[in-house]
């Protein structure tokens, strides 16, 4: 483990005495009769004792549901095949909405453009009621698939408590990918209505969507009915049987009846989100509502501190899974606080305009976000109030030493910085923080509440210090389901239990600190990381492909600076030079059909790609060339002579002359 890391802020006995978790422990000490008076005990039992914390974590969050069943845990000694409350039977959506009063707000939605609604829990359970009759008059029922192309709107979450308060499947995209990467994802999936909208903005620009809509019905057939949210206004769009105008779709539903909540099983489908697609076309990962739901009322009531009537923001598109994380921030009573456009945009400082207009008191946002600010030179800490603020949340890269500094040095000195991260695959997180515990620099501050995490060697043995594979020992109920069209579930074994049987491999490089927390180095396998964002090489490739000039390609990411750059090393034609045009023409290639975050910062032409003997690019050894690591797997390699040219490459990208390489900004700035 690494040596004790300095403490850059502390909880006030104040706020340890009215956080979440202090009550909790005193819960569980009284009722278990155990001694849990600080993190460390509570962590040590809650793994020790699994059932019991999970059945405490239902009582505490006071989960409502038809039935919990006597049993806790199944099978806890399989993984995968645990099962988690096996005689349950809930509701996702109905524990989201049950403050359906009119006092207090639920959502407040600000754009780029200044555009301001917000809507009291009262208004998003009407609006629920109201579609969802419309979508059970559409047939829509139980397992069904719904799916939205949408932006983070109101809408957005209404339509998913819609679908979910019927007991179906809700799985979203943001509009900025193009059709491929939607139809790549929705097309596994067959659904049966379709959520779209007209447009969104983006860094003061207006981007049209409504020539999306035709495509995408006819790339899924499955889609019996599409409604178009109008958040553009757009006035040129002519509504078909098929495809209806959000309002027309609504009208001659009443919005004043209750909403007839379907109870489901604990495990029953309720998200499918989607890997970075690595080996082909994205794995569409499952997620049961009972198990979503009750890690996420840990995660925000006992890691975040959510009381209700906290104002909660995460900057977020509807593409990634901290969108599903916010939504369920309703579940604890809080005020969702909903951004569309760049965070960025119209000045570097713009989101914390959006802290002190609505006394946001959680903010998350990305790591890729923070070191912008800091290298941008903004100091909000002497431009805007913030007294609201008492969490900042970072995700979908390691928060570097340097980042942790710029919060406490030039936004605020009294707040809670927690570094997260798990992923799409358990929709929550694996490490994360905890209000009553110090704020170390660089480091996580804690393993998340009965997720047994270790590090581990490739031998499968742990380690007592050192970098290895972050990996859990034991199951917990926001494990997925299993993967859409993988009946025997060979494809979700092979994703997580293949490398230590048993065992969930998460692909992390981490390290377990003395004090109890975790530092991440970044991915350790091929996942490329830009500004947060998770991608799959075969996202890339397959652009690329369509490229005629282009035979084949490579991609791989290069850390720089806390960050990862997107390196496309491509073989062409014969004759073909690789111009600034052409390079041009395959950036607009993969930009308009995967998305901004795909794009490349540089292209390199290289003659050979090393592969395996079965004949699979072998980008790992070619990622290890570029940092200058060690190439453990030539002797596995059909033509590892292929790797000599790389090592040329990365002497000149690491050179003075071409040191512009790490040096480029992402497309968009590459925060999304």
């Amino acid at each position: 483990m690494s040596n004790m890391n300095p403490i850059l802020w502390q909880p006030s006995a104040i706020r340890q005495e009215n956080a979440n978790i202090t009550r909790f422990m005193q819960w569980v000490g009284e009722r278990y009769g155990v001694d849990v008076t600080d993190y460390a005990a509570l962590y040590r039992w809650s793994i020790e004792n699994p059932a019991a914390f999970w059945d405490g974590m239902w009582q505490f969050a006071g989960i409502k549901a038809d039935r919990k069943g006597d049993i806790i845990l199944l099978h806890g000694d399989k993984m995968p095949g645990a099962k988690w409350f096996p005689d349950a039977r809930l509701n996702y959506a109905e524990n989201l909405l049950r403050a359906h009063d009119n006092r207090r707000f639920a959502i407040s939605f600000h754009n780029e453009i200044g555009e301001t609604r917000r809507l009291s829990y009262h208004d998003v359970y009407r609006g629920v009621a109201q579609l969802a009759r419309a979508l059970q008059n559409d047939g829509v029922k139980p397992g069904d698939r719904v799916v939205g192309v949408l932006p983070n709107l109101p809408e957005t979450i209404i339509a998913m408590l819609a679908t979910t308060s019927l007991g179906a499947v809700w799985s979203s995209c943001s509009p900025d990918f193009g059709i491929p990467g939607i139809v790549d994802r929705f097309s596994q999936i067959a659904p049966k209505v379709l959520f779209v909208c007209d447009g969104y903005h983006f860094n003061g620009k207006v981007f049209d969507r409504i020539s999306q809509i035709e495509a995408l019905l006819k790339a899924l057939p499955s889609v019996q009915k599409a409604v178009l949210i109008p958040y553009l206004h757009s006035e040129s769009f002519k509504a078909t049987h098929q495809v209806s105008q959000w309002q027309d779709y609504l009208a001659g539903f009443s919005d004043s009846q209750p909403i007839d909540f379907v109870p489901t099983a604990f495990d029953a489908p309720l998200f499918i989100l989607y890997s970075s697609g690595t080996t082909g076309p994205p794995k569409c990962i499952v997620q049961g509502g009972g198990g979503t739901l009750i890690q996420h009322l840990k995660e925000h009531q006992l890691h975040v501190d959510i009381h209700p009537g906290d104002r909660l923001f995460y900057y977020t598109t509807c593409g990634w899974m901290m969108w599903n994380w916010l939504a369920s921030g309703l579940a604890s009573g809080a005020e969702l606080v909903l951004y569309d456009g760049s965070p960025l945009y119209p000045k570097a400082d713009a989101l914390f305009d959006l802290v002190d207009e609505f006394q946001v008191n959680i903010f998350g946002v990305s790591a890729k976000y923070i070191d912008t600010l800091k290298k941008s030179v903004v100091c909000p800490a002497n431009t805007h109030d913030l007294s609201s603020l008492n969490t900042i949340l970072s995700t979908g890269s390691p928060l570097m030493p340097e980042g942790f500094d710029y919060v406490y040095g030039s936004i605020k000195s009294d707040v809670c910085l927690s570094s997260i991260s798990g992923g799409s695959d358990i929709i929550s997180c694996f490490v994360l923080g905890c209000p009553i515990l110090p704020v170390r620099r660089g480091e996580i501050q804690c393993r998340g509440l009965a997720m047994a995490v270790d590090v581990y060697d490739d031998n499968s043995q742990a380690l007592q210090s050192g970098k290895g594979e972050l990996v859990c020992k034991a199951p917990f109920p926001s494990m997925p389901i299993g993967f859409w069209n993988d009946p025997n579930g060979s494809q979700y074994y092979a994703a997580y239990f293949e490398k230590y049987p048993g065992v969930w491999w998460h692909g992390d490089y981490v390290e377990l600190t003395d004090s109890g927390g975790m530092i991440i180095y970044g991915r350790s396998d091929a996942v490329l990381n830009p500004g947060g964002i998770r991608i799959g090489t075969a996202e890339i490739y397959r652009q690329v492909e369509q490229v005629g000039e282009v035979l084949e390609s490579l991609v791989v990411g290069l850390e720089y600076n806390g960050d990862c750059r997107i390196i496309l090393f491509v073989i062409l034609r014969q004759g073909v030079v690789l111009s600034e045009l052409l390079k041009l023409k395959i950036k607009q290639q993969i930009k308009q059909n995967a998305s901004p975050h795909h794009v490349p910062a540089e292209i390199l032409q290289v003659t050979d790609i090393p592969r395996t003997q079965s004949g699979k690019i072998a980008e790992l050894a070619v990622r290890n060339i570029i940092h200058g690591y060690p190439v453990k797997n030539r002797d596995a390699l059909a033509n590892p002579e292929a790797l000599e040219q790389y090592c040329l490459i990365k002497q000149l990208i690491s050179s003075q002359s071409v040191g512009r390489v790490t040096a480029l900004s992402l497309p968009d700035s590459g925060i999304r």
